[in-house]
């Protein structure tokens, strides 16, 4: 059960902070915020992982606690807005 509020509340943590610091704005509530934020620490944890070999990015992945998952969650997070943006994008 422990595991589960850790993962809400570091994909709360990390979807708020992308969505702040994400140019534009981004529609969705808590629950979308959170999503962003769980899915963003699984692919930031990856890509740190893949790409630094970074152990913190490791702990993004398994939703633990320290600045370097929450960075790398935000990263993984804020990423996924941009790809969700271009895939959403209408044709003018």
């Amino acid at each position: 059960m422990g595991n589960i509020i850790a993962w809400l509340v570091l994909g709360l943590i990390a979807g708020a902070l992308a969505k702040l610091f994400y140019p534009g704005t981004q529609g969705g509530g808590i629950v979308s915020t959170i999503i962003l934020g769980i899915l963003g620490a699984v692919v930031g944890g990856y890509l740190g992982q893949v790409l630094l070999g970074s152990g913190s990015a490791a702990a993004a992945s398994a939703g633990a606690f320290s600045l370097g998952s929450i960075l790398f969650a935000v990263l993984g997070a804020m990423l996924l807005i941009f790809l969700w943006g271009l895939l959403t994008r209408r044709a003018v």
